[in-house]
């Protein structure tokens, strides 16, 4: 399974080369290059029998190939062919150079669509005489592939069904109710039913998950067996941090409770925390890390938390001194445009925090934590003596992901909103209520948000709103009495920040934007959220900038401008539900786990066969993991697997 593809017959450099752009280098990678469809040509009909509109596949003698000439200039190939009952046609259209390769007295199957009573354009495979009239191509449920250019679905079924014949395959697993490895990978591309070829496809990828996963548990076990130099003393300290959590002017949630409670049990131990707590927008995620850079305080170590942008650093370093200095804790601000942290307890920051030497850092707080890389994520929990790490994300991570990729970190979440949040009451408008929704939206005299997808016109998005031209047409036309701002991605981090601050001193009633503003902006006096071309967003992503309103007292509102009605049985979920956990489930049946979960952050490992919304598949493999780390000793040949798979991500 390990040779190079460059070793399997017919495969030469150019064709190697081609390979590569589908992520295939060895015959394993071949193998495991599955189809994406396929089509059903199983029904073999006799020559006499053709039913119009049947998809079918006939065998027999060719009795006649020709190219024929139409009055009005085309070419058609025709073919006549003969088996025990008479005679069928076949037609092709443009194919020149078929005579020369079908000829007459050749044995043929041929299979496809009948058409007026004729075969059309059907795929076509020459059979040896005096041979078993055994088909690759045709008459059987055939594969088609993800190919590329050069690397057809039919150049791929010859390589792979040579390869099947001659691979030599051990299972791994004990006996389990699956399939096992070697019927898998043959009915996988070749399967007597598409049923079997379900049960194949079932067993591959509960493989993927498997293999993933039990590297996931080895990370987290290798953590845990990581003595460290903080093991930070809670008990002495409790007295201390309760009379921090009764003076803040507002009732902890329960979700927030438990969180702090699981934190504080992972810094009483003397391994390495490695904890991501997951929360919607608005949940009070920084008050929980704020409780745990305490604890690292009180028990004399620095903390650093480290965001994605400077505008949420900034809201970072605000609430956290907001809360921290009145018990003398200094916090200190390290971005592109401010250096403000030397001799601080706490250092707030962007990658600028990367530049800094800190000599005693016991925690490390990351927000956002899958818009960084892995290198940057360890460089910086790097500058300790293996301090204790929080992560923390507003994007919400379906469970079958995190288990998956995250298999390495404990989870904390934080489901509830705090106390006096109204739910945000979301409507899905519609072209025709356009103006209607802009004049509801001028009576309201409240700040709103105006979510536009890109930040200049695109030739090929015409009919998607840009930002700046929008910004234009709402402050001549629209609103032409409120004054507007217009914020994007390209604009200086001081340019952001000043109109940011206009808005929210309340100098601006109204702020276009990118989805820049997804992440980082609090503005409690805003309480209308409109986005554009809401169809072009997932749920999840939408209920991260639905939550930049509804951050005070008042009754907040989200307006999802859409004109595509298929989009609008997706759409409609916001306006039932809040729960951004849920939305993410249901985002992952619609759209599929795209990048939105951080899959290109976690090394170089990702999904090929396996699929993130197949719970029950996800769940078996991750129940059979830990049985597997539990016994190690009765599984020899899945952990040398393991091994094997460890090697080629590291070699490719």
């Amino acid at each position: 399974m390990s040779t190079s593809i460059t070793k399997v017959p017919l495969v030469g450099p150019a064709y190697a080369r081609r390979l590569e752009k589908l992520g295939i280098f060895t015959v394993k990678d071949l193998l495991h290059h599955i189809p994406s469809r396929y089509d059903d040509f199983s029904i073999i009909s006799k020559a006499n029998q053709l039913q119009d509109g049947e998809t079918v596949t006939i065998q027999g003698e060719v009795l006649e190939m020709k190219n024929q000439f139409t009055r009005r200039g085309f070419v058609l190939q025709k073919a006549v062919i003969q088996d025990d009952t008479g005679t069928a046609e076949a037609l092709w259209f443009n194919q020149r150079f078929l005579p020369q390769a079908i000829h007459k007295g050749d044995l043929i199957s041929l299979s496809g669509k009948v058409k007026n009573h004729h075969l059309e354009s059907p795929v076509y495979e020459l059979m040896r005489q005096g041979t078993t009239l055994t088909t690759v191509h045709t008459g059987r449920i055939i594969p088609i592939y993800p190919e590329t250019a050069g690397i057809s679905s039919k150049w791929l079924r010859s390589r792979i069904n040579n390869v099947i014949n001659q691979i030599e395959i051990t299972e791994f697993l004990p006996e389990t109710e699956m399939m096992v490895e070697k019927e898998a990978i043959q009915k996988v591309h070749f399967p007597d039913t598409l049923e079997q070829a379900t049960r194949a496809h079932d067993r591959l990828a509960f493989d993927e998950l498997l293999i993933s996963q039990l590297e996931a548990m080895e990370r987290k076990s290798s953590l845990q067996t990581k003595t460290v130099g903080n093991k930070f003393k809670i008990v002495e300290i409790r007295e201390k941090l309760g009379m921090f959590v009764k003076k803040l002017p507002f009732e902890l949630t329960n979700g927030q409770k438990k969180a702090i409670d699981e934190i504080y049990k992972d810094l009483a131990r003397n391994t390495q925390m490695n904890r991501l707590l997951q929360g919607d927008v608005g949940s009070g995620k920084t008050v929980v890390a704020a409780l745990a850079m305490l604890a690292a305080y009180l028990n004399g170590y620095q903390s650093v938390l480290m965001a994605p942008t400077e505008i949420l650093a900034n809201q970072h370093y605000d609430t956290l001194k907001r809360l921290l200095a009145p018990l003398d804790i200094n916090v200190g601000l390290a971005t592109g445009s401010t250096k403000n942290y030397l001799g601080n307890d706490v250092i707030v920051g962007t990658h600028a925090l990367m530049n800094i030497n800190l000599k005693k850092l016991g925690l490390v707080v990351i927000d956002e934590q899958h818009r960084f890389g892995v290198e940057q994520r360890a460089a910086l929990a790097a500058k300790g003596i293996n301090p204790h790490v929080l992560t923390m994300t507003a994007t919400p991570i379906p469970r079958t992901v995190a288990l998956t990729l995250y298999g390495d970190l404990d989870v904390s979440y934080l489901f509830e909103m705090p106390v006096g949040r109204l739910p945000i009451k979301t409507w899905l408008v519609s072209g025709k209520k356009r103006q209607a929704a802009y004049n509801w939206i001028a009576k309201q005299q409240t700040q709103t948000f105006i979510i536009c997808p890109l930040i200049e016109e695109s030739e090929s998005l015409q009919t998607v709103k840009s930002a700046k031209v929008e910004y234009e047409k709402l402050q001549k036309v629209i609103f032409p009495n409120l004054k507007l701002g217009l914020i994007h991605g390209r604009l200086k981090p001081n340019e952001k920040d000043k109109v940011l601050t206009s808005f929210r001193d309340e100098k601006l009633d109204i702020l276009v934007a990118t989805p820049v503003v997804e992440v980082g902006i609090d503005i409690p006096t805003a309480t209308i959220m409109v986005i554009e071309a809401a169809d072009r967003f997932g749920l999840a992503q939408l209920h991260q900038l639905r939550g930049r309103v509804g951050r005070g007292t008042k009754q907040s509102y989200c307006l999802l401008f859409s004109d595509t009605k298929t989009a609008a049985s997706r759409l409609n979920y916001l306006e039932k539900l809040h729960n951004g956990l849920q939305l993410a489930e249901i985002d992952l049946k619609f759209r599929g786990p795209g990048q939105r979960f951080g899959t290109a952050q976690h090394g170089k490992w990702d999904l090929k066969i396996a699929s993130f919304d197949n719970l029950e598949l996800v769940e078996k493999s991750n129940i059979f993991a830990k049985k597997v780390l539990a016994h190690p000793d009765q599984f020899p040949l899945l952990l040398d697997n393991l091994k094997q798979s460890k090697m080629n991500i590291a070699n490719n």
